[in-house]
């Protein structure tokens, strides 16, 4: 089969390799449509984030490498011994991060907190390839009502959901969201569902704020335009907001905001109030706590999404409580186009993309 390997940071190849042989309580499958990670996107090109210093032990250690790959939708063609849940025929997405199945939190039924597991595109193929291996413990069955690119869509949104769940939003709470890439524009969508009352969004991108408004922003303030925090002030009184994510900070290589908008969240939180912190940074950064204590602001990190995230996506999506077709503005065809997904993923301002770019891989 062919398969994109990496040799290091930047040089990436479409090869022929091995076909994988299908083992116990895995299952083979065809990817139908990938999509790149922000996260793998800037790893592809050596930018730090993420799992930099991970990724890059394991080039130098062991290259040519299979990496990346965990937003797929798949179908499955083999099953192997032990697999219980699923059919070959059956449509699949995954979630990414896995127990370990074998530690104390794994075996006292507490595998949700468990951080020793495999990471799917990073500690085991992905599905940049013609077929890949999947564990079954990853993957939940795609709902006829959802398409392919939503399909590869539903691993972002697990991680949507499990931020939104984090914040604790209570009805009517005004909430803010920096960032209305793909997973800004995911924890929109669900913190509407879940209750919140007035909803801004930050961006600093026209074709950004436009689909804001259209999936449910009440107001979406361009940033290039005005004081973010003397606007977002107004809108709440003069308070700030009862819960603020940011989602756009990171990388200014690749059109992120770098610290910018952790900042900006900060005060444009109410006294007592959440920031859920959403975005990678990818090295150390200087932070006031004592700003933080002295304004009683709680700042909260998403837990990992669990399969109760991943199931709950199919629901929200195939009832169209979460619309995540206007948000696929790239679709390429054929595994050829991987890497040139990787580059407009990477660069998603200079491409007016919102959502990572898929690949059709067939």
């Amino acid at each position: 089969m062919r398969a994109w390997r990496f040799y290091n940071f930047g040089d990436f190849r479409l090869e022929d390799v091995p076909l994988p042989a299908v083992r116990p309580r895995h299952v083979l499958v065809e990817p139908l449509v990938v999509q790149p990670s922000v996260t793998e996107a800037q790893l592809a090109f050596g930018i730090r984030t993420l799992a930099y210093d991970r990724v890059k032990r394991r080039l130098e250690a062991d290259a040519p490498l299979q990496l990346f790959g965990h937003e797929f939708s798949a179908r499955i063609v083999e099953v192997g011994p032990g697999v219980t849940r699923f059919k070959v025929g059956d449509r699949v997405a995954a979630r990414a991060k896995l127990p370990c199945e074998e530690c104390n939190l794994c075996l006292s039924d507490r595998s949700a907190l468990c951080r020793k597991g495999p990471v799917i595109g990073f500690d085991q193929p992905g599905c940049f390839s013609e077929v890949a291996l999947l564990p079954e413990i990853a993957l939940v069955k795609l709902d006829d009502a959802i398409s392919d690119s939503e399909g590869a869509c539903l691993q972002s949104l697990s991680d949507s959901i499990a931020a939104v769940e984090t914040a604790g939003i209570h009805i009517g709470d005004s909430v803010v969201i920096f960032g209305q890439g793909s997973m800004g524009l995911e924890c929109l969508q669900i913190a509407r569902i879940s209750g919140a009352g007035k909803l801004i969004t930050v961006d600093v991108r026209d074709e950004s704020c436009r689909m804001s408004k259209e999936l449910g922003a009440d107001y979406a303030i361009n940033a290039k335009t005005c004081d973010v925090v003397a606007a977002i002030r107004d809108l709440t009184d003069g308070n700030g907001a009862d819960v603020v994510f940011e989602c756009a900070g990171g990388s200014p290589k690749q059109g992120l905001a770098g610290t910018q908008t952790l900042r900006q969240a900060i005060d444009s939180a109410r006294s007592g109030g959440k920031l859920i912190g959403v975005s990678w940074f990818g090295s150390p950064l200087e932070l006031d706590v004592d700003l933080l204590r002295e304004r009683s602001l709680r700042y909260l990190f998403p837990d990992i999404s669990t399969q109760a995230h991943l199931e709950h996506t199919v629901r929200l999506t195939a009832s169209g409580r979460v619309n995540l077709q206007p948000t696929i503005t790239h679709v390429l065809q054929g595994i050829e186009s991987v890497a040139q997904a990787f580059e407009i993923t990477a660069n998603k301002g200079k491409y007016a993309a919102i959502n990572p770019a898929q690949v059709v891989m067939r």
